[in-house]
């Protein structure tokens, strides 16, 4: 069972000035486009299915916001930051997929 189909997956790099002289972009490879699309299915399938929705924080020592939620859903607006649409896909498929939390140490 997939849970992302991706279209394309193919990488493109361009060499950087040398010496001040700007490579030859007709001789550079074209770009591709990578897209992961996340079904309308459970992306949750087995774990801790009992809770109404999962969610873990982490404590990191270093971190300039108080708190920062990543998305786990792959549904966000905002990804990778999470703005709250997995709760219209649990809604929809009955998973319970919540956010990463990444919090802050108190000093």
């Amino acid at each position: 069972m997939s849970m992302a189909s991706v279209s394309s997956a193919s990488f493109c790099y361009s060499k950087s000035r040398i010496g001040g002289v700007k490579p030859n972009i007709a001789a550079a490879r074209p770009r591709s486009l990578v897209v992961v699309r996340a079904e309308a299915q459970a992306i949750n399938p087995e774990i801790r299915k009992t809770e109404e929705k999962v969610v873990d924080s982490v404590v990191v020592a270093e971190l300039s916001k108080p708190l920062t939620a990543y998305c786990r859903c792959w549904r966000s607006g905002t990804f990778p930051l999470c703005d709250g649409s997995h709760v219209k896909h649990n809604k929809a498929t009955g998973d319970n997929v919540g956010p990463l939390l990444l919090k802050k140490q108190k000093e």
